[in-house]
């Protein structure tokens, strides 16, 4: 092989192609490495929405998503990450860095009046904090019109109807006079945009589904 270089950088990287293939593509199509539970539901339209605002302010790279398997972690956050929650992720957002929390079991922690406030202005909620203020994510009305393509490629199967049900049903839900953040939804919303879906809605939303499926997989 020494006096074949060629010939022998060629092998190295069929056998380097097929341990590849073998070790991390066959996997990717096995079932038994891809586990779904019918308790773990995708991400809603205005859920989705709110991810891709968690995304594009850059969230994760302060807040990881995934709860190793340490008494530590676990006593901290709550349940350790189950593989399941994470099967219509799209990507993931397990992060290796933790500025702030971790949010995988934020969901439900906190009532969204509090996500109001916190977003508005976190040190309100926390003195020492050093997240910064998003207090102009309810200024800006929330784009929907890729919403149903979102879940689409993603495929999540919801119907053009079941997105612009769930968009609408979610606006009279956090405009309702009933709703119970109301009050500091309204101290955070410009007038003009009280009765629209706002960026700041939505990423309410996707924070509150977060960690919320693992109740029912621990019921299960």
């Amino acid at each position: 092989m020494y006096s074949r270089p060629i010939v022998f950088a060629i092998m190295a990287t069929v056998v380097i192609l097929v341990g590849t293939i073998a070790m991390m593509v066959v996997p990717l199509t096995l079932q038994s490495t891809q586990p779904v539970s019918p308790l773990v539901k995708p991400y809603t339209a205005v859920e989705l929405e709110g991810r891709d605002i968690y995304i594009r302010e850059g969230c994760n790279n302060c807040h990881t998503q995934t709860i190793r398997p340490l008494r530590t972690e676990v006593v901290r956050y709550g349940q350790y990450s189950k593989p399941e929650e994470f099967a219509y992720d799209r990507p993931f957002l397990w992060g290796s860095r933790r500025i702030g929390p971790d949010l995988q079991r934020v969901g439900g922690k906190y009532p969204d009046s509090w996500h109001y406030r916190h977003m508005d202005n976190p040190r309100s909620m926390f003195p020492k904090s050093n997240m910064p203020d998003y207090a102009w994510l309810a200024a800006r009305q929330l784009d929907t019109s890729y919403s149903y393509k979102k879940t689409h490629v993603v495929g999540y199967g919801y119907t053009v109807n079941e997105v612009n049900k769930n968009l609408a049903d979610y606006l009279v839900r956090v405009t309702s006079s009933a709703y119970i953040a109301g009050d500091a939804r309204d101290k955070v919303t410009p007038p003009v945009l009280k009765d629209k879906l706002t960026e700041m809605d939505a990423l309410v939303a996707y924070l509150q589904k977060l960690g919320m499926d693992v109740k029912n997989l621990n019921k299960s």
